[in-house]
């Protein structure tokens, strides 16, 4: 697979980048707060979406009503996917799954929009046994959707054990509530239902994708346990670990859909590029909200990653314009008056901002890759490429 070729004026920490995929060449940049955008060249013409005038594509649409009734009999099955034949066990696998705590479901809406946004026209689909693909499709794209969402949940709980953390979703976290051992146990029972649930779909690529995805869960949460006094001052260490955290599980399963449909190797990596750039977005945003949210508005107690030795991409753009901060984030913030100095100097930074505005160029490249899927006529995937660009410009735009 080519590397990534990295022009020597772009900025200076993000010349080791090596989070995938590594088949996209970047442009250069002149400004410090900037990141490099994706060129989707090497795809060709025939590859492109052609924007179309007519008031489909350009009216703004909700992208969680769009499906929102298949999201809901997602999350009735999801419910009983984690029923287990010990009580407390079920009690506490179903704990985020339950009416009014499950979130925004945002991966199964993401990837639901995928599926229907690569409704184009494409020669005889084959799985990777050869076999050619059923019609029953959808159901099994459905399949995934339930899949990443039950590894996502389980991700969140084993996060909230190892960050101690009380709060998740405006709630109680599991650990808080029924204890670190229960909340391990249904952690593990969810990753065990989705790899039961991921064996039937009887797609080796597929697995490979979404057990690659679980393998950088766990890298990302070692490289934030386990950081060193140089990595933590590092933006390339930092975007790295960011990558396995937040963005492969998306990226991954959103290539995994493509596959499923049996799309070309060029449209899937879309896909995937469309699934990092969202995921990395989202995340940037997070870190603005974690120094600018209230506890009420986030779910979760402001300020908590920097209270628990986490720097982030704002603390980290303060550092470049601030290099007397170095000294306090090598020592850590055990000390809380190093919380408060480095609070300081990111008031007088442009932090803040520059994350925000590497969050847009993120958001720009999820767009570019929608803009880059092939063309089609099908009003519904239409609808789908538009709600996939709006929700891009959600992400950067919450405030929660």
């Amino acid at each position: 697979m080519p590397t990534v070729s990295l022009s020597p004026t772009q900025h200076p920490s993000l010349h080791c980048l090596q989070y995938p995929p590594q088949r996209f060449f970047f442009s250069s940049f002149s400004s410090n707060c900037s990141m490099p955008q994706t060129n989707f060249s090497w795809l060709g013409s025939r590859h492109c979406f052609h924007h179309q005038s007519s008031s489909l594509v350009e009216e703004q649409l909700d992208p969680f009503s769009l499906v929102a009734d298949e999201v809901s009999l997602l999350a009735d099955r999801l419910r009983t996917m984690v029923v287990s034949e010990v009580p407390e066990l079920s009690s506490a696998a179903e704990y985020f799954f339950k009416l009014g705590v499950e979130g925004k479901r945002t991966c199964p809406t993401v990837l639901l929009l995928i599926a229907t946004a690569l409704n184009v026209s494409r020669p005889e689909a084959y799985d990777g046994l050869g076999n050619a693909l059923t019609t029953d499709l959808r159901a099994r794209q459905q399949s995934l959707a339930e899949i990443t969402e039950m590894i996502h949940v389980a991700s969140l709980i084993h996060d909230d054990i190892l960050d101690d953390a009380e709060t998740r979703r405006g709630i109680g976290s599991l650990n808080f509530v029924m204890g670190s051992k229960m909340a391990v146990l249904a952690g593990d029972l969810l990753l065990s239902r989705a790899f039961v649930a991921l064996a039937s779909l009887n797609n080796s690529e597929v697995v490979s994708l979404l057990a690659t995805a679980i393998e950088h869960l766990v890298k990302g949460e070692t490289m934030q346990m386990s950081t060193t006094s140089e990595q933590r001052c590092s933006f390339e260490y930092y975007m790295q670990k960011t990558y396995y955290k937040t963005a492969a599980l998306l990226s991954n399963s959103c290539k995994a859909m493509a596959h499923l449909a049996g799309q070309t190797p060029e449209v899937s990596m879309l896909a995937y590029e469309y699934g990092k750039n969202l995921g990395l977005a989202y995340q940037l945003i997070d870190d603005i909200l974690d120094f600018t949210g209230t506890s009420s508005s986030l779910g979760k107690g402001s300020l908590s990653d920097i209270r628990h030795g986490i720097v982030t991409a704002p603390i980290l753009f303060a550092l470049e314009e601030f290099p007397q901060l170095r000294d306090v984030l090598e020592q850590g913030f055990d000390n809380p008056i190093n919380v408060d100095i480095a609070l300081e100097y990111l008031e007088k930074s442009r932090g803040i901002q520059k994350t925000r505005e590497l969050a847009k160029e993120h958001a720009t490249n999820a767009v570019m890759a929608i803009n880059s899927l092939p063309v089609s006529d099908d009003r519904d995937a239409l609808r789908a490429r538009r709600a996939l660009m709006s929700l891009t410009e959600k992400f950067v735009a919450r405030t929660k």
